[in-house]
């Protein structure tokens, strides 16, 4: 590799996203390509215990910027511990869920708007994926995916919620067409991975021609 690249996935919650990230590490394990895989909240050890505290069904009375400020400190310290000195190294990341994911969930879902893309400008120090790929779907159709015992404290909320953090999903795809990869994943698992593995054979031309 000549330089790093850093790719994320995005996607309303039961949208297909674990599946398609094993496919996507499977993609650069056939090539032997080694890659770093993280996600979000988490990859850190500061991250897994903030990751712990966000997603705790307890935590009910949580106010919407205290959750998204512990979202942007757990990146912040992703972002300087493990994504920017692996890019540095010339090193692939692949991470489950990154800034969009906030603007989505907290920005639009919580309604908290531009504070959130202000907070995190400072929490990611202008490291941004190079690649995005944002799986699309009817979010009441995915929450049907995840069974209720297994909802996490984000994923029990009611759905004009997740209503709303799709439609900022959608406004992002807009605003940045040129970094993120819409899909359907309203699809067979295969032709999601067909349309994710041609995106991924372009971009790895880009970094290694």
């Amino acid at each position: 590799m000549k330089k790093g690249l850093f790719i994320s996935v995005e996607g309303p919650d039961g949208s297909g996203k674990s599946t398609q990230i094993k496919n996507i590490r499977q993609f650069f394990k056939d090539k032997g390509i080694d890659i770093v895989f993280t996600r979000e909240p988490g990859g850190t050890a500061i991250g897994e215990r903030i990751r712990d505290v966000i997603l705790d069904r307890q935590y009910q009375e949580m106010c919407p910027m205290t959750e998204a400020m512990l979202y942007a400190a757990a990146r912040a310290q992703h972002v300087h511990q493990v994504i920017k000195p692996a890019l540095a190294q010339g090193k692939i990341v692949i991470c489950d869920r990154f800034v969009d994911s906030s603007i989505a969930y907290q920005g639009y879902g919580r309604g908290l708007g531009q504070a959130v893309k202000t907070i995190n400008d400072f929490a990611i120090a202008g490291c941004m994926p190079h690649v995005t790929f944002l799986l699309k779907m009817d979010p009441k159709v995915g929450r049907r995916r995840i069974k209720a015992d297994q909802q996490d404290r984000l994923e029990m909320e009611r759905d004009d919620f997740h209503i709303r953090t799709y439609e900022g999903y959608l406004e992002l795809e807009k605003a940045y067409p040129d970094r993120i990869v819409s899909i359907d994943a309203g699809r067979s698992i295969e032709d999601i991975k067909n349309d994710i593995y041609s995106k991924l054979e372009e971009v790895l031309k880009g970094v290694t021609g």
